[in-house]
């Protein structure tokens, strides 16, 4: 509802809501159409254009069911969409998020949707399986994605073969580091100090707990190991050693541009840069699983989102129908592709664009035991501030004024509190 209608005299608003309730979402016409109302959160122009055909495929096989498309901008959606559900009226699917599901459960906001009895549930793959009912073991979404690092390296820069663990990582950059090219896009800037935690991880190793990816199985932080302090040592002299001077305040836009303008010859990187890269100016490159600690083991979080249903829709049962229909292999390979997402279907694992060239990684990974998939402790009061306070300390200490030992006892301190909080 607009602001100017939030301004209109009482009789007029009154009127306003008669005429919603009669013929808004959730509600009949007296045809007996039913009217759904959906709203995005990644909201972008190409991105709405095609969540728009898919759903107008939807209605032409659904006779009688209509969706109107609520695309909020992407600074304010996931605001807008608190606001609604706040409300309880009015919506009926919605874009839930990794960082938003939890949330929105535990206020009885979302529908659990069928999973087997769900034809197309056996074509999902089995990340998606697992993150569909990640919260709370209930099915409160069905991902339509993931988001899952690779590394991305030039093969005409004298790279033959791509490093695997990060230490051939290290020496690999410093080879190519060399007037003004460079081995490595490093990130101080924001966002950074999630690669100094991806490389504690993997030098920590099968001692990690992927539920709960800042602890230890024996319950320590992974912060407070001699392994972490090893992981830390090799990450400055990355910096020093293979990466920009400027890349000190790198962030996400930086890193890939310094990878596609020629300046750097690795990078680390979700899979929507692909398409980035592909239309740059550099030709000779290639993608490979994440680089491994010396134990073999590689772990990072994989970000996802995907579509839920409201608990107070109306219309339960087509909004359920137009997830399902949004999740089955053609939509859900078609949204994947229009959007740089690894899939949900097994059966995109034989399309070329999946299955070939740069995106072969992600699936080669998917199927490495020692790549392990690591849960965020996004549940942990903390967690914000965290981010906030870790960027800070990578800034401090790639240029000098902290020192490594005093960064990992900040951050066991955090986390170790973190675990009293919620226990």
């Amino acid at each position: 509802m607009t602001s100017s209608r939030l301004a209109a005299p009482s009789a007029l608003l009154a009127a306003a809501t008669l005429v919603l309730a009669a013929c808004g979402s959730g509600s009949g016409s007296s045809s007996g159409e039913v009217r759904l109302r959906m709203i995005e959160s990644l909201t972008s122009p190409d991105r709405t254009k095609l969540i728009k055909s898919l759903i107008a495929d939807f209605e032409k096989a659904n006779p009688g069911v209509t969706v109107e498309l609520v695309s909020p901008p992407l600074e304010s959606a996931d605001q807008k969409i608190n606001q609604i559900m706040q409300t309880k009226k009015d919506l009926d699917v919605l874009e839930v998020r990794d960082h938003t599901a939890k949330s929105m459960s535990n206020n009885g906001w979302l529908a659990e949707l069928p999973t087997t009895s769900w034809s197309g549930w056996s074509d999902l793959t089995d990340l998606a399986q697992k993150k569909a009912v990640e919260v709370g073991g209930k099915p409160y979404l069905l991902p339509y994605g993931f988001y899952q690092r690779t590394l991305f390296y030039r093969t005409d820069w004298g790279m033959t073969q791509p490093p695997t663990t990060w230490q051939e990582l290290y020496e690999a950059g410093k080879k190519m580091t060399t007037g003004d090219r460079f081995g490595y896009s490093f990130r101080g800037g924001k966002g950074g100090a999630d690669y100094a935690v991806m490389m504690i991880s993997a030098y920590n190793g099968e001692s990690v707990n992927p539920e709960k990816a800042y602890y230890l199985k024996d319950k320590r932080t992974i912060f407070s190991t001699p392994e972490a302090t090893q992981a830390m040592d090799l990450y400055l002299k990355i910096f020093k050693e293979a990466s920009p001077p400027d890349s000190v305040s790198w962030a996400y836009p930086e890193m890939v541009q310094g990878f596609t303008s020629g300046v750097t010859g690795m990078l680390i990187q979700d899979p929507e840069v692909i398409k980035t890269v592909q239309e740059s100016a550099v030709k000779a490159w290639s993608t490979s699983p994440i680089p491994k600690g010396p134990t073999g083991y590689a772990l990072q979080p994989v970000g996802y989102a995907g579509w839920g249903v409201t608990s107070f829709s109306k219309h339960q049962k087509e909004a359920i129908k137009l997830v399902q229909f949004l999740s089955e292999a053609k939509q859900s390979i078609a949204f994947a592709k229009g959007n740089s997402l690894i899939p949900i279907s097994k059966q995109a694992q034989d399309d070329p664009q999946f299955s070939q060239g740069a995106w072969k990684a992600y699936l080669e990974a998917q199927r490495d035991p020692k790549q392990v998939i690591t849960i965020r402790p996004v549940d942990y009061p903390g967690w914000s501030q965290f981010g906030i306070d870790s960027d800070r300390d990578v800034q401090a200490l790639i240029t000098g004024k902290k020192t490594i030992a005093e960064v990992l006892k900040s951050w066991d301190a955090f986390w170790a509190d973190q675990a009293k909080q919620v226990s």
